[in-house]
């Protein structure tokens, strides 16, 4: 941990006062953070310089988002069980939503590679209260999903019991992927077309087996291969050879963290009411959407 923190640094609240964040993203050129308060239907915007403002209300319940190389805004849709590409002009399209002729569960987290290819989990909460649509769910698994450069829809594993949080390795051949009510972490090679393949387990066990206390949902990566996930108590860290590191303490329940800030090396953190962030030493591993540096 002191390689990561050398001086010793802690979290630093930003913003309170929500009900549940969700999905933070980090523009790359404008430097802002949006980032979605799930029960309360509305997306809101951090920035240095005007704090909090709200940018769209209703958000449809919006979780995950993330950008694509031409800074079109992904979104994870929990009200209408939609992934959906947000162009910077406003104009939405509808990605993925249904498979098999059943509407989707809910997409909940999203990736997207150099090439295009997009990557989705779509676990079942947005069909529950608050955080999502009350209604019955059509499909009877819980799947892990890949959009093809053409935009075509591919199912990669449906053997997950909760797929979540997911987050690319630094060299972009392997996907980690996490299975919340299983408290563990998978990692699949991504073959030339972009499938999945060789899917094999990373880490278990994380937390003591009683999920009340907390349990993966986001999920990043830093440039040396350290996996930040939360878990119990706040956010754990786990290096490249699946070894336990150390804990950054987190004083809610922690549901999402992205990259940004200067170098991208600020991590930022939705915990339940609040937004916080910490400067890490080693830098966000870079994905498609992020510069060498901002801008």
């Amino acid at each position: 941990m002191a390689a990561l923190f050398p001086q010793g640094d802690t979290v630093v609240q930003l913003a309170t006062g929500f009900i549940f964040t969700e999905g933070p993203i980090w523009h790359p050129t404008e430097h802002y953070l949006l980032f979605s308060d799930m029960p309360g239907d509305v997306r809101r915007r951090w920035d240095i310089e005007s704090d909090i403002t709200e940018v769209r209300r209703p958000a449809n319940k919006c979780n995950g988002m993330t950008y694509d190389r031409d800074l079109n805004l992904l979104v994870c849709e929990h009200v209408t069980s939609q992934l959906v590409r947000e162009s910077p002009s406003g104009e939405r399209t509808v990605l993925a939503s249904h498979y098999g002729g059943k509407e989707l569960n809910s997409p909940n987290d999203v990736v997207c590679a150099c090439d295009g290819t997009i990557y989705f989990s779509d676990p079942g909460y947005g069909r529950v209260p608050i955080f999502g649509l009350e209604r019955e769910q059509e499909l009877d698994f819980q799947g892990l999903y890949r959009i093809d450069p053409a935009g075509v829809l591919h199912l990669e594993a449906d053997d997950f019991d909760v797929p979540n949080g997911m987050c690319f390795s630094p060299d972009g051949k392997v996907l980690f992927v996490n299975d919340s009510t299983r408290a563990l972490i998978r990692a699949f090679d991504i073959a030339p077309d972009g499938s999945l393949t060789n899917g094999r387990l990373f880490y278990e066990h994380i937390g003591d087996g009683d999920l009340s206390k907390g349990i993966p949902d986001g999920m990043k990566i830093d440039e040396a291969g350290n996996i930040y996930v939360t878990g119990p108590g706040g956010i754990w860290i786990i290096d490249q050879n699946a070894d336990y590191v150390g804990l950054i303490e987190v004083p809610e329940g922690v549901g999402n963290m992205n990259w940004g800030g200067d170098e991208w090396r600020t991590l930022f953190i939705c915990a339940s009411t609040s937004l916080y962030s910490i400067t890490v030493a080693v830098a966000g591993a870079r994905e498609s959407y992020m510069p060498a540096r901002n801008s």
